[in-house]
């Protein structure tokens, strides 16, 4: 076990961020109920340790939609309302859900909605930040989600990717766990290049580490792929926090990250007391435009 590896088994405070992707059949979009239960199962251990654990789920306008029918999503999946209505239904049906599987591992799960302005905002951040640490001197499990059925492009977080690293600032968190469809951190996009080589650790992230993530995502900008990933990375080691990306085809993958295995790629924490979240962030917004 590497000595960076070795570090994982003291964190007390970890965010973990699953996709959409994660929790859904391909084949049909519906929830994948055995990827959420295994998913709450490793969060419950994690919680039994006496460790403090967040999550960070995407999945409410997938939900949403097959809850109203195909028909409606081909019709109008452009359409802003049809997208927030589709987001208020599936928060509602996912919630349902998560909180009849923690309750079954004795744990109460809260459900926590922001949108960028609760960034921005110093008095929202601050009344976030309050709630986040009532919640877990209580030992509850927050559920975070961006708050899609209000959000507007100018409000929006604009992916989970991000909106996790925020929540580890946000938290004081050690450890960032961010569960894709990849592996971790590539030279080069594997897809398509068979050269391509895994990277496990990164203990600085320079301007390199950020151009593989360009080369991978194919643009600057992105929403959920390699690059937004490397802005959680900038956020999470700025504060303080290790961030590791890993696979979540395998859910169990957790544990094993846990107890210090060499699974994903893992960025070590390089703390930085002049970086400034909300400035970033707002740069962020200011570049999409």
């Amino acid at each position: 076990m590497s000595s960076l590896r070795n570090e994982i088994l003291k964190k007390q405070r970890i965010v973990i961020k699953i996709g959409s992707s994660s929790l859904q059949h391909k084949e049909t979009g519906d929830l994948d109920y055995t990827k959420m239960e295994v998913l709450v199962r490793e969060l419950c251990n994690i919680r039994n340790q006496g460790k403090d654990v967040i999550l960070v789920t995407s999945g409410a306008i997938a939900v949403g939609k097959k809850a109203v029918g195909a028909f409606r999503v081909k019709e109008e999946e452009g359409h802003l309302g049809f997208k927030q209505a589709c987001a208020a239904i599936g928060q509602a049906k996912l919630m349902m859900i998560y909180q009849k599987m923690f309750a079954e591992y004795n744990q109460t799960a809260a459900q926590v909605l922001v949108t960028r302005d609760t960034i921005i905002n110093d008095l929202s951040r601050y009344n976030a930040k309050n709630t986040f640490s009532e919640l877990l001197s209580l030992g509850v499990i927050p559920i975070v989600n961006e708050n899609d059925t209000v959000s507007t492009y100018e409000i929006e977080i604009g992916d989970n990717d991000t909106l996790s690293a925020i929540v580890a600032a946000l938290t004081g968190a050690d450890l960032l766990i961010l569960l894709s469809d990849i592996d971790g951190l590539y030279t080069d996009d594997p897809r398509t290049n068979p050269q391509a080589a895994f990277i496990e650790e990164v203990e600085v992230l320079t301007e390199e580490y950020l151009d593989m993530a360009k080369k991978t995502t194919g643009s600057n900008v992105g929403t959920g792929g390699m690059n937004t990933k490397m802005i959680a990375a900038r956020i999470a080691t700025n504060i303080g926090a290790d961030m590791i990306i890993a696979n979540s085809e395998d859910i169990r993958i957790i544990h094993r990250i846990m107890d210090g295995r060499k699974y994903g790629t893992l960025f070590k924490a390089n703390k930085d007391d002049d970086f400034r979240m909300v400035s970033y962030i707002q740069s962020l917004h200011e570049t999409e435009n």
